[in-house]
């Protein structure tokens, strides 16, 4: 009978410590809210309107032609954020793994690879049924743009995906 209660504590015990561990960000209080404000962003936006940027310094022209925003899951840097997609045709048509998250105000979209060029992201806002937003750029990669540069978009549901 000792025994028994010995290993039905032992196992508490291992059970307790196991929820100890780190916590999954993924199912977080906070991660919860941020897939209510991003409902309104998830979809395959195709850029309509937008600026193409050319930079002297890297001499490539960068023209985004779509925007896609899932709902699935990731955790970077011990941040949960959702996956997505950025579709360019300029340097070259290809499409880019990317995170984000949407608040309230503007969805956060992650993720450029430096070798890209010296960009931070995008932040859009929903206006009306319309995604509009701006490349961000990143001054800590020593690339230095002009004051008054901006490469702004704006993006409509794709037919399919018409909500």
């Amino acid at each position: 009978m000792r025994a028994h209660g010995l290993s039905r504590w032992i196992g508490f015990l291992l059970g307790a410590l196991g929820g100890c561990g780190p916590a999954n960000p993924c199912s977080s209080s906070e991660m919860h809210l941020r897939t209510r404000f991003s409902q309104g962003y998830v979809g395959h936006w195709v850029v309509a309107r937008g600026d193409t940027v050319t930079l002297p310094e890297m001499g490539d022209r960068f023209k985004l032609t779509g925007v896609i925003l899932d709902t699935a899951r990731v955790v970077v840097d011990g941040t949960c954020r959702f996956q997505g997609a950025l579709v360019f045709a300029a340097p070259r048509a290809e499409t880019l793994a990317v995170t984000w998250y949407g608040s309230p105000e503007q969805a956060l979209i992650y993720g450029w690879p430096a070798d890209l060029g010296p960009f931070a992201g995008i932040g859009a806002s929903k206006v009306g049924d319309s995604l509009e937003g701006a490349i961000l750029f990143d001054a800590q990669l020593g690339v230095q743009v002009p004051p008054g540069v901006t490469a702004r978009f704006v993006a409509g549901r794709a037919r399919r995906d018409a909500r």
